[in-house]
């Protein structure tokens, strides 16, 4: 047979019939592009509740930028401690989580993690009001423990519903609401905090948005295609066959052949670079455009969402050609996934070594760097993040959550690091040192994808205890 069919159909259970697999039709647009759609605005909305703080913290502690005198504002000088509150809660459940979305499924779990989410979101100004900065913590904490659950979650989902020659669009959709979110909520939140209404305002808002988000969920969200109510048979057997997926058989996690894979500490390693870079750009970019380059919170907030538009632009370009590559046989899975890392990699990682040395007066130079830096990052889509799809399919919400857990810890270290380094603000040569750290961070993760990473599902993937029919 040959290799890219074999590759595509990958059976995990030898009740699927594999030789007829090519011919089931392949419907262009259907339901799993509608649940696709649903990934999108979750992974957008809960990058908003994510990132407003990163912009509101600055309005909050300077009472120029709030033209009401009404607002509350304080002079808190733990910032940094508080944008990496998040990370503490980020770290706990996810594994959990995804274990028991296996055994009960997604739906009602991930409704639970996004009004948990969306609930703590609207409460930080009073919070805020009430307990100072422990009280902003202290959501930032329910709304990590959250967050947590919603990418093993996710990744859940797109095993259940992404074909294997759709991967790299569809994952790359999801995770493009990421990018959205930092679209939507950074300019958002510069013209709410400047606005009379002021900064609590953007809290309740995105907030609000989460809730919306459940309701649409609710009544048209599905674990898998068996479970929707209007999909067609044309379309279910397209999915489940291409997956060669047995619904009805339960798969135990493979824990000790997970923890010896290399391929599975290769992703591993690349999330560690792009959650360090990712946290570094998206809470301390906003502080280092109005600090360094100097410019005020409208302009701060519409600059520091110019790198995410760059981002979900190039990533409309990697994800097909992508696919395309991997498509047409031009290059194996694996090779496409280790070619678009490093760009989303070590080309970021030149940007950063760059940054530091722009003299501020050379501003726009400065933002030049930051807008491609956030461009080239999106290749990371078609790279690690959908890597685990890749190598198993039935354990990939599990992989998303030993990843995501143990990567976070250097995401919450990153902001500490900025904390103890930055001890002034307006110091271009301190802020110099945390980009070059970065850079180092990014160059050493990706050489371990090169070297260790793999396109090919593994056979660890197939083992099952039970069947539920």
């Amino acid at each position: 047979m040959d290799e890219d069919l074999d590759y595509l159909i990958h059976p995990t259970s030898s009740n699927v019939d594999k030789s007829n697999v090519s011919t089931y039709p392949q419907p262009f647009l259907g339901i799993r592009h509608v649940q696709v759609m649903f990934y999108f605005l979750l992974m957008t909305y809960t990058y908003c509740m994510r990132t407003v703080l990163s912009l509101a913290i600055v309005a909050m502690n300077d009472r120029s930028v709030t033209i009401n005198p009404n607002v509350e504002t304080y002079n808190w000088t733990n910032q940094s401690v508080i944008l990496s509150a998040f990370y503490w809660g980020y770290v706990v459940l996810q594994i959990p989580i995804a274990q028991s979305a296996k055994k009960f499924g997604v739906k009602w779990i991930l409704v639970v993690c996004v009004l948990v989410d969306s609930g703590s979101c609207m409460a930080i100004p009073t919070m805020a009001n009430i307990f100072g900065s422990g009280g902003v913590m202290a959501c930032r904490v329910l709304q990590g423990l959250a967050q947590g659950g919603i990418a093993p979650l996710t990744h859940t989902l797109l095993g259940c519903w992404a074909p294997p020659s759709e991967r790299s669009v569809l994952g790359t959709i999801t995770y493009a609401g990421s990018i959205f979110g930092f679209i939507l909520s950074l300019p958002l939140t510069g013209l709410i905090c400047s606005s009379w209404i002021g900064w609590p305002a953007a809290f309740y808002l995105f907030g609000a948005l989460g809730l919306k988000w459940v309701v649409l969920w609710l009544l048209f969200g599905a674990n898998k295609p068996s479970e929707h109510k209007t999909i067609t048979t044309a379309e279910k057997d397209y999915i489940q066959h291409s997956l060669g997926y047995d619904e009805h058989m339960v798969y135990k996690t493979p824990w000790k052949k997970i923890l010896t894979s290399p391929p599975f500490w290769a992703v591993t390693l690349a999330f560690v670079g792009a959650n360090w870079n990712s946290s570094v750009i998206s809470t301390e970019t906003p502080t280092y455009l109005y600090k360094i380059l100097e410019f005020d919170i409208k302009s701060n907030s519409l600059l520091s969402a110019a790198p995410y538009v760059a981002m979900g632009l190039c990533s409309v370009i990697f994800s097909p050609t992508c696919d395309w590559l991997i498509n047409k046989n031009i290059v194996r899975r694996g090779h496409a996934r280790k070619i678009f890392n490093s760009i989303g990699t070590l080309l970021p990682a030149i940007c950063l070594s760059l940054l530091g040395f722009i003299p501020k007066g050379h501003a726009k130079w400065s933002l030049a760097i930051l807008i491609f830096n956030g461009g080239v990052t999106a290749g990371g889509f078609c790279g690690f993040q959908v890597n685990h799809v890749d190598l198993s399919p039935n354990h990939s919400g599990i992989l998303m959550g030993i990843t995501n857990s143990w990567t976070s810890v250097f995401a919450i270290m990153s902001p500490l690091i900025v904390q103890f380094i930055v001890t002034e603000q307006t110091n271009q040569t301190q802020w110099r040192t945390i980009f070059l750290i970065s850079a180092c961070v990014n160059l050493f993760t990706d050489l371990f994808f090169i070297i260790f990473a793999s396109g090919d599902i593994q056979d660890w993937n197939e083992l099952a205890s039970s069947r539920t029919d």
